[in-house]
This record gives structure tokens, sequence and C-alpha cells, in this order.
């Protein structure tokens, strides 16, 4: 696979790994960024932003059934 240059002259199974190559990179990269910024707020600290942030529809707001109905309807 070195000696290609472009995606063009690669076999199908070159082109595979070399996918799956750069896909394995990023989930590498992703999870390390992850684990970090996990480590930096605690529990406490995650479930109060997620009560902060919330959104809490008014009791006359419509479902996503019903939503759904009506956009059917269309």
């Amino acid at each position: 696979m070195a000696d290609r240059q472009t995606v063009g002259e690669m076999t199908l199974d070159e082109l595979l790994i070399l996918v799956q190559e750069i896909v394995r990179r990023e989930v590498t990269e992703q999870r390390s960024s992850e684990s970090f910024t996990e480590a930096e707020r605690s529990l406490d600290e995650i479930f109060s932003s997620i009560d902060q942030n919330m959104i809490i529809l008014p009791p006359s707001a419509k479902s996503s059934l019903e939503l759904l109905r009506e956009d059917r309807e269309r």
C-alpha cells in the first residue's frame, strides 16, 4: 500500500484497510479526549448541569406522537 499514491490506484482491500486505520485512530483520539473531559467534572457537577439545562415543556405542549400524526396528515 505504501507504493500507492492515490485512492484510485488502491485495491478494494487496501482501501478498506486504510479506512479502518483512520477510523481506529479517530476513535482512539476521541476516547482519549472524552476520558480527559470526564475527569475534570464530578458526577454531581454533571447531574447539576443536566438539571439546569433540562427542557421542561408546558402541559399544553403536544406530544411527539401528536406532532408525528399532524405531520403525516399534511
